[in-house]
């Protein structure tokens, strides 16, 4: 039996053994990794989003990283719109977990969102802060 505080709690086991403490973490990233597939499965077509706006939607602000990692995980999911997330300057840092390095900005232009050198025009425009758009 292994008992799991939040993402911001250290997870602890009642039972001895790094194996209860890995169950433990796996249950809380699982949870984590949902809950960003929810948020970016909301992020309108012609429009992107951020790690970082994405994490402190879910309160985790500092978890961006970790939003990342969701991401490269996601693309068994053709629901979960994975080519909508890129860092907070417009880059598209995610573009090497896509198919082929251009599958990202292809699908980011086939929704009318413009590119040069990998990063996005007129970025303030197209960004969808999940904060704002949701309205916690």
């Amino acid at each position: 039996m292994v008992e799991c505080g939040g993402l911001e709690n250290r997870c602890t086991a009642r039972y001895r053994g790094f194996e209860s403490l890995l169950l433990c973490l796996l249950s809380v990233v699982s949870e984590f990794f949902k809950d960003v597939y929810k948020v970016v499965r909301l992020i309108p077509k012609g429009r992107v989003t951020s790690y970082g706006a994405i994490a402190n939607y879910l309160g985790t602000g500092k978890s961006a990283r970790i939003v990342g990692w969701a991401m490269n995980n996601s693309h068994y999911d053709n629901s979960i719109p994975a080519h909508r997330v890129v860092n907070r300057n417009g880059l598209l840092t995610g573009k090497h977990h896509f198919k082929d390095d251009n599958t990202m900005e292809e699908l980011l232009k086939k929704e009318g969102i413009l590119i040069k050198n990998n990063r996005i025009e007129s970025f303030e425009d197209v960004f969808w802060d999940p904060i704002k758009e949701l309205e916690l």
